[in-house]
C-alpha cells in the first residue's frame, strides 16, 4: 500500500474500509535488468514483475539502493503491453544510458515529461501527441483530459496542469534496437472549479481524509506519477507503454455557509 492509499483509507470510516490486500509478485518469474556500473553510481536495476506464476508481466518496477538498502522506488502499470529487448552485454549486464540529455535518443526524460503533462492538460494538443505515437497508455491520459474536463458542463470546469515535481530521478537502459526504455515520474494538478456563486462540489468519500466532507467551491487535486515509454534512437515518436498515478493532496475553499462555521 503507498502512502496515499494509506491516507485515503483512513479518511473513511472504519465500516467503509476495503481490506486490504497486498500487491505481490513471483520472484522466481521476474526478470531482471541489471545495469553494469561504474564505481561511485546509484546501483539500481529495473524488473519486469508478474503476480501470477507463468504469466506475462504485469508491472515494471526498479529497485534503487538508497539508504544502504534496497527500496522500490517506481512502478508502472503495464497493462499488457509488451516490452522491448534490452541490450545486454557478454556477461548478461544491461546497458545503462544516461535518462536526461541524451542526444543518441530521439528524446530524454524531460521531454516525455513535457509530453505526458501536456496529454493531461490539453489531450495531447501542443507536445503530447507529437512527442508520443497512439498507444494504450496515452490514449488513456488524453481520455482522463477529455472527460473529466467536460463532466460538469455548464455548472463548473475542470483545469490540468503541471505541479512541482520532487522525484526527478530518472531510469533507461538501453535497448537491442538501439533505442532505450526510459522510466521517469511526473506530477500534476487538477482544479475543479463551480461556474458561478450558489454552486458547490461535495467531496466524494475518496476525498475524506483531505477534504473532511465538507463542500468547496473549488478543489485542487495533486496527482504523482510514474511513466515508462519506450523512446527510438532516430527522430521518431515515442512509445508509452505505461504509467500508474496516485492522489497525494486534495485542498480548496469551504463554501461560504461552511466558511461561516469555522
Amino acid at each position: 500500500m503507498s502512502i496515499s492509499d494509506y491516507t485515503e483509507t483512513e479518511g473513511l470510516p472504519a465500516g467503509d474500509r476495503k481490506p486490504y490486500k497486498p500487491w505481490s509478485y513471483d520472484s522466481a518469474n521476474a526478470k531482471l535488468s541489471v545495469p553494469r556500473l561504474a564505481a561511485g553510481q546509484e546501483r539500481w536495476f529495473a524488473a519486469a514483475l508478474s503476480d501470477q506464476k507463468g504469466k506475462a508481466p504485469s508491472r515494471l518496477g526498479v529497485f534503487a539502493e538508497q539508504h544502504k538498502r534496497w527500496e522500490l522506488v517506481s512502478v508502472v502499470d503495464l497493462d499488457g503491453q509488451t516490452l522491448p529487448n534490452i541490450a545486454l552485454d557478454q556477461d548478461g549486464y544491461a546497458t545503462a544510458v544516461d535518462a536526461n540529455g541524451n542526444k543518441q535518443l530521439a528524446a530524454d526524460a524531460e521531454l516525455l515529461r513535457t509530453g505526458v503533462l501536456d496529454n493531461f492538460a490539453t489531450g495531447g494538443v501542443n507536445s503530447g501527441t507529437k512527442v508520443f505515437s497512439p498507444t494504450k497508455a496515452s490514449k488513456q491520459q488524453i481520455e482522463v483530459h477529455d472527460k473529466t474536463g467536460t463532466r460538469y458542463g455548464k455548472q463548473g470546469t475542470t483545469v490540468f496542469a503541471g505541479a512541482a515535481n520532487q522525484y526527478k530521478d530518472a531510469y533507461a537502459l538501453k535497448t537491442t534496437d538501439g533505442g532505450a526504455l526510459i522510466l521517469f515520474s511526473h506530477t500534476h494538478s487538477q482544479t475543479d472549479a463551480v461556474a458561478h456563486s450558489g454552486l458547490q462540489i461535495n467531496p466524494g468519500n475518496d476525498d475524506r481524509a483531505w477534504l473532511h466532507g465538507v463542500p468547496r467551491t473549488s478543489i485542487k487535486y495533486t496527482f504523482v506519477c510514474n511513466d515508462a515509454a519506450t523512446v527510438p534512437a532516430k527522430a521518431a515518436p515515442s512509445r508509452l507503454i505505461g504509467y500508474t498515478c496516485a492522489r497525494t493532496d486534495a485542498s480548496g475553499p469551504p463554501v461560504a455557509s461552511w466558511s461561516d462555521r469555522a
